[in-house]
């Protein structure tokens, strides 16, 4: 029944888009039409909507136009719904929301799941655009341009998360938001990383609450995970620094490969071509694609 409901709405807002569309007000139902679609959701709280909510537009002519209210205006409203799915959630659900991020996200965050902004969500409702806050218009174009993504990669993770919430479906999770953030222009890469983390730090979680016999190699991999970071955002050194304090070339046999790929990728990218040397025969042709990518990110 869930199914053919989210392909109701999926019918429904796809006939015209040329009209102004209502916007959902069930996030579970938005969250699964943004699954169905590969859409990120974009969210804001109702009390939002009591007031004319004021947005900036880019025309094709090159001009911005001043839109009176996003909530009812015919040429935003297509708009977002062709790159996201929309939804307005009652404050009721603050009260039930807000302890699972007390503590667990950073002030800055609170700030943004508080505020009357719009919220840029991944399907589980963790908050991507968390600079962008309400100190000017907001810009429709520029969140498009920006945070309108085709979340296609990461489908599978995505929804293994949502299936079954566990070490593995988070870490798995936060390693492909990793990945996913190589392919995306540089401007909203570290938000993307900062979204990984929040997989990540829950991913430890779950070792602490679920202590396993394997949980010192699902710990070293939780940081082999943190410190390939520092790759993506071009601070080799700071990987090497972390991979001696830990002393990587010790770690637990499913994650000598791991530590590896992360040795050799940042002697190659400081062109340290004997250090590296040793560490590439234990990588797989794969594991060398997605260092050359990282190298050629830091070039």
């Amino acid at each position: 029944m869930k199914n053919y409901l989210i392909k109701a709405f999926f019918i429904l807002f796809t006939i015209n888009m040329s009209h102004a569309q209502p916007w959902m007000t069930n996030l579970e139902i938005a969250q699964s039409l943004a699954k169905v679609q590969n859409k990120m959701v974009l969210m804001v709280w109702e009390e939002a909507t009591t007031y004319p909510y004021h947005v900036l537009v880019e025309l094709d002519d090159g001009r911005t136009a001043f839109i009176q209210n996003m909530f009812e205006d015919e040429t935003v409203s297509p708009l977002i719904w062709k790159h996201f799915v929309p939804v307005i959630v009652n404050e009721n659900r603050y009260a039930d929301w807000y302890p699972e991020i007390k503590g667990r996200r950073s002030q800055k965050y609170i700030d943004k799941f508080n505020d009357d902004s719009i919220k840029i969500m991944d399907i589980h409702g963790n908050i991507l655009n968390v600079s962008s806050h309400l100190n000017s218009y907001q810009n429709i174009s520029t969140l498009i341009r920006d945070y309108a993504l085709n979340t296609e990669f990461i489908e599978h993770e995505l929804k293994g998360y949502q299936i079954k919430k566990d070490f593995y479906s988070a870490y798995y999770l936060a390693s492909k938001y990793l990945d996913f953030s190589m392919y995306l222009k540089e401007d909203i890469r570290k938000e993307i990383i900062d979204l990984s983390n929040i997989y990540l730090d829950e991913a430890a979680r779950f070792i602490e609450a679920n202590p396993e016999e394997d949980q010192l190699a699902l710990t070293q991999r939780v940081e082999l995970l943190k410190i390939q970071e520092y790759l993506i955002t071009q601070r080799p050194k700071k990987v090497l620094r972390q991979l001696r304090r830990m002393d990587a070339k010790n770690v637990e046999p499913n994650n000598q490969t791991f530590a590896a790929f992360l040795y050799y990728t940042a002697y190659q990218i400081l062109n340290d071509e004997n250090d590296a040397a040793p560490w590439k025969s234990k990588l797989s042709s794969v594991n060398l694609k997605k260092a050359q990518m990282l190298i050629n990110l830091n070039s």
